[in-house]
């Protein structure tokens, strides 16, 4: 038995990702000079893409009507938000942009707007924040009204009653999710459903729960335990947050990688018991773009490959990829051996060669370069995030 994330495992997160991929570019950057790739090739086949190095968030900002910007790793680093990110979102309203947060936190969309209000953040800038975690409470309150793709699964339990859940969680308001959305908390034995929420507690249905912070081998024991049960009992995962990683020190785990471990428990066949909600995954992007008649003038900001990028893809968006401070920043550095250029290259060829392109079409993926030590800019780090050159 082996626990569901360790250090090696988190590696592997990063470089297998989903099943789309950067598989080459060209590009200029800030100095004029060329970068260039050669193209990954999988069974023979080569494919290739475009990656574009520019100053400043206004040498793009007339090429895209709406702004998909996701919030960790690049309008904040948790506490505080990125030098100049706040002007940046001003500028952007100036100039009648549409600014949609799309965010991967399990938490509900008061969350986030509180965080954006303490983070100094003006919430009516942005046309809307979708939360993957309120859109995964609407889902379970079974509300009729929200305009994205349904879950079969959660909509059959609800309509037949069956609304007892087994919670992994971040230990904040745990109980109220739940119990608001009209569910009722229970052991792994009698669950009909596991929500993974978070990675740090373990709700036993009965009043109390194991602390990864407070006893981590425990947690670790318990959690395995539970996952086999669930897995012989074939209890479907709703995981509302599909990130493996959160980009900070360590880089400790997210609820993604309990969904992947689960699939791993359940064995070939059973992939459908595990439903994500949340970017790269359709039912945020249906919603963020709603009553938008041209993807193509949407652009995706974010950090992840695997989540960001991949999703603003598969939605025909343009995408902006983050790096500094971002989930990849660490491997950017370790592989670039003090060659930024040479980093990115290694971290997208390690995407490519884990996943694979056959059959995938290439990612369009427009970069936002600031300096030559590699920070980015376009809602992003230290003193890159500037709305020109």
């Amino acid at each position: 038995m082996m626990r569901f994330i360790t250090k090696s495992s988190v590696l592997i997160s990063l470089a297998t990702v989903t099943p789309q991929s950067v598989v080459s570019f060209t590009g200029n950057l800030s100095n004029g000079r060329t970068l260039a790739m050669k193209a990954a090739q999988s069974n023979s086949q080569e494919f290739s893409s475009t990656m574009n190095h520019i100053e400043g968030i206004q040498s793009i900002s007339s090429s895209y009507d709406t702004f998909l910007l996701d919030m960790w790793g690049v309008m904040h680093n948790g506490s505080k938000p990125y030098e100049g990110v706040i002007d940046t979102i001003r500028q952007l309203k100036m100039e009648g942009k549409k600014m949609i947060i799309l965010s991967n936190s399990s938490k509900r969309v008061d969350n986030a707007k509180l965080m954006l209000k303490k983070l100094g953040f003006n919430e009516s800038d942005f046309d809307q924040i979708i939360t993957s975690g309120e859109v995964s409470y609407r889902m379970l309150c079974g509300d009729d009204t929200l305009q994205c793709s349904d879950w079969d699964i959660l909509t059959n339990l609800i309509s037949e009653g069956k609304k007892k859940v087994f919670v992994l969680g971040s230990g904040d308001g745990d109980e109220d999710y739940i119990k608001s959305s009209g569910w009722a908390l229970a052991p792994i034995d009698e669950a009909d459903l596991i929500i993974a929420r978070g990675t740090f507690t373990i709700n036993d249905g009965n009043g109390s729960s194991i602390s990864k912070i407070d006893d981590a081998d425990e947690y670790f024991k318990v959690l395995n335990q539970s996952l086999e049960i669930a897995a012989e009992r074939k209890v479907p995962m709703l995981v509302t947050n599909p990130d493996k990683v959160r980009p900070e020190v360590g880089l400790p785990p997210m609820p993604g990688a309990i969904g992947d471990s689960y699939e791993t428990y359940l064995g070939e066949g059973f992939e459908g018991l595990v439903k994500r909600i949340g970017k790269p995954y359709s039912e945020v992007y249906e919603l963020a773009l709603l009553g938008c008649k041209d993807s193509r003038k949407a652009v995706m900001v974010g950090d992840a490959l695997e989540t960001d990028v991949t999703g603003g893809k598969r939605f025909k968006c343009s995408t902006a990829w983050i790096v500094n401070d971002g989930v990849h920043s660490a491997f950017v550095s370790e592989m670039g051996e003090g060659n930024f250029d040479k980093g990115i290259n290694g971290v997208l060829e390690n995407f490519n060669d884990n996943k694979g392109v056959e059959s995938h079409p290439c990612l369009d993926v427009v970069v936002v370069l600031a300096d030559q030590r590699g920070a980015f800019i376009l809602m992003s780090i230290r003193c890159a995030v500037r709305y020109g050159s």
